[in-house]
């Protein structure tokens, strides 16, 4: 997979990352928004597959990304399909440290040190570029106002920001609710990302003993795929707790 366009990662980061504060709104469920959006562009790229509500390694080629193909090889060491919301509740420390990094080495964001409460150091990063923030939020408006099904990018980019609570920051108030139920409601429209949005929510909700029916029945399984009696939870991918700041506040 080449460089020349983003990946869901940073497109969600990027809607977050308030232009004003050069803060992230709903820091801890973007947490978990960034590990399932790696899965939607890894399945966007091919390289894994929907199976039920887990998800399956069917090519472990790299993509020549590096964070992406980090999480690739730690699926690949699975062995067998890892349900999804195990997989997205593991730990994830770092994960948008990385991606803000990232995209500060990219020229999109730069950092703005800083202290709260005249001790403890923080980092806020603010956009050098707001055209391709622009350019991300009108594919979500564009889907929202004219009904048009929306790309599966688009659609999967949409399941993740209603998962992670993104809806109230990108269309507040009341104005903003036909908006937000419009958002909700385009995670239809792509079974993988809704596949992960669901994962993403279960994991927020403190679900995950017993598989979604409506996830599995979603991804349209072919030659009953899934039907076998759920796993026990991968092992090393234990669910996450919610996490206070991290002892570097980043971007809060």
């Amino acid at each position: 997979m080449g460089r020349s366009r983003r990946t869901l990662p940073e497109e969600l980061l990027l809607l977050a990352l308030d232009p004003a504060t050069g803060t992230t709104a709903q820091p801890q469920s973007l947490d978990l928004g960034l590990a399932g959006a790696q899965l939607v562009e890894l399945a966007l790229a091919g390289r894994i597959a929907p199976d039920g509500d887990r998800i399956a390694v069917v090519v472990p080629r790299p993509t020549g990304d590096p964070t992406l193909d980090c999480a690739l090889e730690l699926l690949r060491r699975r062995g067998a399909p890892v349900r999804a919301v195990h997989w997205i509740g593991g730990p994830r420390l770092g994960l948008r440290q990385t991606y803000l990094s990232h995209l500060e080495r990219c020229g999109m964001v730069h950092a703005v040190a800083g202290q709260m409460c005249g001790v403890l150091p923080t980092t806020r990063y603010q956009a050098t570029d707001t055209a391709i923030s622009r350019e991300i939020r009108a594919r979500l408006d564009s889907a929202i106002r004219t009904g048009v099904p929306p790309d599966p990018r688009t659609a999967a980019l949409a399941a993740l920001a209603h998962a992670v609570g993104l809806g109230k920051h990108l269309y507040p108030g009341n104005e903003g609710r036909s908006s937000r139920s419009r958002l909700r409601d385009l995670i239809r429209h792509d079974p993988m990302g809704g596949l992960v949005a669901h994962a993403v929510m279960d994991v927020q909700n403190g679900v995950g003993a017993q598989p979604r029916r409506g996830a599995a029945s979603a991804v349209g399984r072919q030659g009953g795929a899934g039907t076998r009696p759920a796993a026990e939870p991968a092992r090393g991918v234990p669910m996450q707790p919610r996490r206070g700041s991290m002892v570097r506040a980043v971007a809060h």
